[in-house]
């Protein structure tokens, strides 16, 4: 794949992936344009005033509820990385329609205009909070996957190809816990769930690379899941503060105590890699399963559960995770 041929769109531009992303895109990877696609022109100043502001890069306001304004934007563009969404969970159980008129027919919207426009390859990051959802922002996720993947039967002999990452908890993103804990530390207490809570973990660049690589290799109808490693919401806790005490405040609606990033059910029809999962879709006759001559099957009984995951973090790793976040936060770069 010639990434200086390509225009990238990026739905929720000037978010914390989009930020990143285009960051490294622009800086290794040289594409003839880059489309930042978002709904707040404040965050659009702001990221211009923080140095996205190459000959190549172009900033779009507008939301992917509006389908007509994604048209416009994907006019020419030849690669889409989706981004945009309601993720806060708490914001989402209180306002079911919004996270679902963004979430869900937002997909809807770039899925359409990525087949109206000629669109070769649209990417949609999902969570795994997609998998058995138990809040809302979990099952509109697992909806614009389920949207995602099977709008490849509807390309035709269009160029567009669909398919999704899914991944876990992103060190340092909007929402996470790490920001929090660093600032409770200088308090002596840090807010817990619950002890056992365990989640999966990765860092923003990795995030990055793995969708960047994922775009690379994609037929469409995968869902791509990378292998990482967890950590127990304690031992976080005991990385980041080791001498401070825990207030625990309980699982909030909506929460699990562990993460799952692939079903047993879903197993059946995934192969491994060295590096990742990819998940077939159980129905696709557009899909080719080639994958199979790459990987190896999952055993019967296989689910991918953050509990579970053989691959822990060990509080010096952990450390290592958490202190390009702090150093963010001591020079003012994350609010």
């Amino acid at each position: 794949m010639d990434w200086k041929k390509q225009v990238v769109l990026v739905t929720g531009g000037t978010g914390s992936f989009g930020k990143a992303f285009i960051r490294i895109l622009q800086d290794e990877y040289k594409p003839a344009k880059v489309i930042v696609f978002s709904r707040d022109e404040l965050k659009q100043h702001d990221m211009r005033a923080a140095g996205f502001d190459q000959p190549n890069l172009r900033y779009f306001i507008g939301d992917v509820r509006d389908q007509a304004r994604l048209k416009r934007a994907m006019d020419g563009v030849t690669v889409v990385v989706h981004a945009a969404a309601l993720k806060q969970v708490p914001a989402c159980e209180y306002n079911p329609m919004e996270a679902i008129n963004t979430n869900i027919l937002g997909t809807a919207n770039v899925v359409e205009a990525a087949l109206e426009t000629g669109v070769s390859k649209v990417l949609a990051l999902s969570t795994d909070k997609a998998v058995s959802p138990v809040n809302l922002y979990g099952a509109t996720k697992l909806a614009a996957e389920k949207l995602t993947v099977q709008s490849n039967a509807y390309s035709g002999d269009r160029p567009a190809r669909f398919s999704c990452v899914r991944y876990g908890n992103v060190v340092g993103s909007r929402g996470s816990v790490v920001p929090t804990f660093l600032r409770q530390r200088s308090n002596g207490k840090l807010s817990i769930t619950d002890e056992r809570m365990t989640r999966f973990w990765l860092s923003l660049e990795q995030g990055v690379r793995f969708v960047l690589h994922c775009i690379e290799v994609m037929q469409g109808g995968e869902v791509f899941v990378p292998k990482l490693p967890s950590t127990s919401l304690l031992d976080l806790a005991k990385a980041i503060a080791p001498d401070a005490k825990y207030d625990i405040v309980g699982i909030r609606p909506g929460e699990k105590l562990h993460e799952v990033l692939i079903s047993e059910d879903e197993a059946r029809t995934a192969v491994e890699l060295k590096d990742m999962y990819v998940i077939q879709p159980a129905l696709g006759p557009w899909f080719v399963k080639s994958w199979e001559k790459q990987g190896k099957p999952l055993p019967v009984g296989f689910y991918y559960s953050s509990d579970e995951n053989p691959e822990k973090l060990s509080l010096t790793q952990i450390r290592d995770m958490v202190a390009p976040i702090e150093a963010e936060i001591k020079a003012g770069k994350l609010a």
